[in-house]
Parts: C-alpha cells; sequence; structure tokens
C-alpha cells in the first residue's frame, strides 16, 4: 500500500501506467471482452466494475490534451448512438477528471482492431454489456511551463 495511491493500482498496473507514453492508450474491458485473445499486455482484475477502475486509472493518469479525443466507447451493436447507463458513469467520471472531450463511439470491430493496438488492457468484472473504455494518455508539461 502507498499513501495517496488508490488501492487498486497494484504493481503491475502501476508500472504499466508509468511506463505509457504521451499517445499510449490502454483499454478497461468487460467481462465479457475476449482480453486475452486482443492484449499485447493484460492486467487482470476481475473483482472489481470497469467504472471503478476507470476512477483509479483517472487518479493518476494524464489524458490528452493535444487532440480533441482521448476516450473510446464501443458502440451498442445494431444501435450506435445509445448510451448505456455505463457510459455515462464513464463521462461523468472523466468530467470530474477535467476531460472535455467527447467519449468517441466505435464499431465493435473497430473497437477490437484499436484495442489491439493499446499498450495494455485491463480486464475487469464488469458484468454490464459495453462497459468498455480506451483512454489516451496524454503529457504532463514540465515544471514552470504554466501548461
Amino acid at each position: 500500500m502507498l499513501k495517496g495511491i488508490d488501492p487498486l493500482l497494484g504493481p503491475e498496473l502501476l508500472a504499466t501506467l508509468r511506463a505509457m507514453g504521451h499517445a499510449d492508450e490502454i483499454a478497461i474491458v468487460d467481462a465479457n471482452f475476449p482480453a486475452a485473445a486482443n492484449a499485447r499486455r493484460l492486467i487482470r482484475a476481475e473483482g472489481v466494475s470497469a467504472t471503478r477502475m476507470v476512477q483509479a486509472i483517472l487518479s493518476v493518469l494524464p489524458l490528452e490534451q493535444f487532440e480533441p479525443v482521448a476516450a473510446f466507447r464501443m458502440a451498442v451493436d445494431g444501435a450506435p448512438d445509445e448510451l448505456p447507463a455505463v457510459i455515462g458513469e464513464f463521462e461523468a467520471l472523466l468530467r470530474g477528471a477535467g476531460y472535455g472531450g467527447p467519449i468517441a463511439a466505435l464499431g465493435r470491430f473497430d473497437y477490437y482492431e484499436r484495442t489491439r493496438a493499446a499498450y495494455a488492457i485491463v480486464s475487469t468484472g464488469e458484468r454490464r454489456y459495453w462497459g468498455n473504455l480506451i483512454l489516451k494518455k496524454g503529457a504532463i508539461p514540465p515544471e514552470g511551463s504554466g501548461g
């Protein structure tokens, strides 16, 4: 345990988040997502919801600010404009972390493709359908830069 660090951020996940570079992406996926088949690096967190994991990750991960979109979700098959409740919860967490951009919708197979390119996948125990989110890491400006 560390002071000031969310206990969900274990050693493997903290090391992964720290090793990611600017514009690298991490996918937080639900229990039904084929994570092992798609991950370059897989971190398992079966005992936690995707929303709780996103909350923990956002406590330390800066989000991309130089591009208009830093968050991506899987669109509902056959109803791409539908926003499941879990997406509303993701939006609230992102707003709370200072992100003002959209959560871009990707079709299921485009989402799978993007996760295959992600730096890592965190596989959660989220049981709600469509509980998947990709976050793009931002940069922390140098001290004294005013940015």
